[in-house]
């Protein structure tokens, strides 16, 4: 049982994740052989706030 996590940006709609669960789930299937029923993946939404990149938060505390 494969488990996908995807760590991203808040922000996404339903529509955006349903699709990319799809074409993950399509992907388990063709390349590693695993019943699409036994795919998991885990959206994990993250605040601006909570990411950095560069040594600078994405959001920068209020002043």
């Amino acid at each position: 049982m494969p488990v996908i996590t995807v760590e991203w940006l808040a922000g996404r709609t339903a529509q955006q994740k349903q699709q990319l669960t799809a074409a993950l789930t399509k992907a388990f299937v063709d390349i590693a052989k695993v019943p699409a029923d036994q795919v998991w993946i885990v959206f994990r939404d993250v605040a601006r706030a909570n990411w950095a990149m560069g040594g600078r938060l994405l959001e920068p505390p209020a002043a």
